[in-house]
């Protein structure tokens, strides 16, 4: 079997190529109606189809994984990732772009999938680091992809996007297919089909109805049938998940304790870190006229860059902390991170350095509040249920960072002023804004507060000696 070292490396490469996904569109997302002749309303699908094929995939592809093998379901996302990505890179109109961004959303679950391999495979000692290291590649791919998105965007055409991000889909599946050992554990039973679509149709309904509040109105018809109606559907869900002997989520192991309240703490921790992401470039970019920065979208990236390196470098002894000090710890000192970053914003932030300090601040808070997530589930759950419930933890991780998305966008839209015709956010916006992300992070540490320490007894790994 290829070195414990390797194995690691390759999944984490997988990690930063899967986040990247998010950030890919971010240059060009406000010249896609120009770019792709069509309206705001259609172009804003290019976002919102990822979105919502990461949220549907994610759980349904950690089942798969457990049931069918972790690394077979790795390589089919990756495949799918540059399917999508061909396609969005040889298309000219908007059906090919949403149709391509839709299949590059699907391989979000590789990070799921890629933290379940490493319990399969590595030695105890080694796994906390691990999966510390591929947790944190959920947040470091978009902050480190931001930068290099923007560079692209602003020295050739935008299809080269696209064109990258299929080279680098294609590098990450030879190296998983060489590197990365098959999976031995495998669950039995039968797929669970009519889950599947229950959940699939539920999470479409309540995504569509937070993402596209703003445009569509919340109190609007369509709004209100899409959440209430994905609500009703998600309840009988449930019910039928309860009911039959082979679910697509084993329901009362996610009612533990322990794994309830880590995947609501997920929500938070999901909420104040997007609500960063779309604060702080925005600040950053807003001309100088209007109170900003007045800095260009690279310029702004590399001030941002920092959260994710601050992760990545964190990492390990994130890793080492947890085996010391345990991960609900490690989960209320991320948490704490954010709160006292969203502080020190609330009371500086007008210069440029003060922004980059903040950013180093989320860094750290969501580097130990995300390697400490999948580490108290898999301490909570069977070895044979790891891949469907860390694809529902980052479910939960997904959901908070579309509330964020809608919640602080509209607070940005609502008081707004206009300046040489283009509305641009208040002061007060952005003040309201950091309250919601501290808000949100003060939750998570209520939250993480009530996580037992002790856990109830794991599977022992099948291939560590007595």
């Amino acid at each position: 079997m290829p070195r414990q070292g390797a194995i690691v490396a390759v999944l984490a490469i997988a990690g930063l190529a899967s986040s990247f996904m998010f950030t890919l569109v971010v240059p060009i997302q406000s010249k896609l109606p120009e770019l792709l002749n069509a309206s705001r309303d259609d172009t804003a699908w290019v976002v919102t189809s990822t979105l919502l094929a990461a949220a549907v995939m994610t759980p349904i592809a950690g089942r798969l994984g457990d049931m069918y093998g972790k690394r077979r379901i790795v390589l089919v996302l990756l495949a799918l990732l540059v399917a999508g990505s061909v396609i969005a890179a040889a298309s000219t109109g908007i059906i090919g772009v949403i149709v391509g961004r839709t299949l590059q959303g699907a391989v979000t679950g590789v990070i799921p999938l890629g933290i379940s391999i490493l319990r399969d495979v590595l030695h105890e000692d080694r796994v906390d680091s691990a999966i510390a290291l591929i947790s944190a590649t959920l947040g470091v791919g978009g902050a480190l992809g931001l930068p290099v998105s923007a560079f692209i965007t602003e020295r050739s055409d935008w299809h080269v996007l696209f064109w990258v991000s299929a080279a680098l889909g294609a590098a990450v599946f030879a190296l998983v297919l060489w590197i990365v050992p098959v999976s031995a554990l495998r669950t039995g039973g039968r797929f669970d089909y009519v889950g599947t679509l229950g959940l699939s149709v539920g999470l479409v309904g309540v995504l569509l109805a937070v993402s596209r509040g703003n445009e569509w109105g919340w109190a609007s018809p369509a709004v209100l049938a899409c959440g209430l109606g994905g609500l009703a559907v998600l309840l009988l869900w449930g019910w039928y998940e309860l009911r039959i002997a082979d679910p697509l989520l084993d329901l009362r192991v996610a009612a533990r304790r322990p794994v309830l309240l880590t995947n609501l703490a997920s929500i938070a921790f999901g909420f104040s870190l997007f609500a960063s992401n779309v604060i702080y470039p925005q600040m950053l970019e807003l001309p100088i006229a209007a109170g900003g920065f007045g800095l260009s979208l690279v310029a702004a990236s590399l001030v941002v860059m920092p959260a994710g390196l601050v992760m990545m470098v964190l990492s390990p002894f994130s890793g080492q902390l947890a085996r010391t000090v345990g991960p609900k710890l490690l989960l209320v000192l991320g948490a704490v991170a954010l709160v006292v970053t969203y502080g020190f914003t609330l009371l500086f932030a007008s210069e440029v350095w003060q922004i980059l300090v903040a950013n180093i601040g989320i860094g750290f808070g969501i580097g130990f509040g995300y390697a400490a997530m999948p580490m108290l589930i898999m301490r909570s759950v069977p070895q044979s249920e790891t891949g469907a419930s860390n694809g529902l933890n980052a479910l939960f991780r997904s959901l908070g960072t579309s509330t964020a998305a809608a919640v602080v966008g509209a607070v940005l839209a609502t008081f707004a002023v206009e300046i040489d015709g283009v509305p641009v956010p208040e002061p007060a916006a952005f003040h309201i804004s950091f309250l919601l992300g501290g808000g949100a992070a003060l939750i998570a540490l209520l939250v993480a507060l009530f996580i037992p320490r002790h856990h109830a007894p794991e599977e022992r790994h099948p291939s560590l000696p007595e």
